[in-house]
């Protein structure tokens, strides 16, 4: 399965945020949309870094005051890997476990056209495994009513 067809599946909307933007307006972002990720872009919507809860988290643990003052632009990774939506799906696991990272946005020329999570990774494994498995049944057992 390409990229492409998982953002059909499961939407093209991305969330984001601007680098001058407080840490705790991102928090809030995330805690409202139940997402583990924010895309930043600049004022031509390029991309520019992504900050995640687990950004947030680390500043947190080390000086949870500073959160208060701190912009996105000072916690945001700007080693941005992405995809595109012609790479299999199996390559972008691939990509995403070896870096470690948790969310990968999905560009184009025309700029940014959705986000990958691991989870929507695992979703896309369980769906691939469970059709398997039934059509392995249907052949060992004949067709199932």
């Amino acid at each position: 399965m390409k990229v492409v067809d998982l953002l059909k599946n499961k939407g093209q909307s991305v969330m984001t945020i601007t680098p001058d933007e407080p840490v705790f307006t991102a928090m809030g972002k995330l805690i409202e949309n139940q997402i583990g990720s924010l895309v930043v872009i600049d004022a031509e919507r390029k991309i520019v870094g992504i900050i995640s809860e687990r950004d947030i988290m680390r500043a947190a643990y080390s000086d949870y005051e500073m959160l208060k003052s701190k912009k996105v632009s000072q916690l945001m990774s700007t080693n941005i890997i992405i995809g595109i939506p012609e790479d299999d799906v199996d390559y972008i696991m691939g990509i995403m476990t070896q870096n470690r990272i948790r969310h990968l946005p999905i560009v184009t020329k025309e700029g940014i056209t959705g986000i990958i999570s691991i989870g929507d990774i695992v979703k896309y494994q369980l769906e691939e495994i469970q059709v398997k498995n039934r059509y392995l049944e249907e052949y060992m057992y004949g067709q199932i009513l």
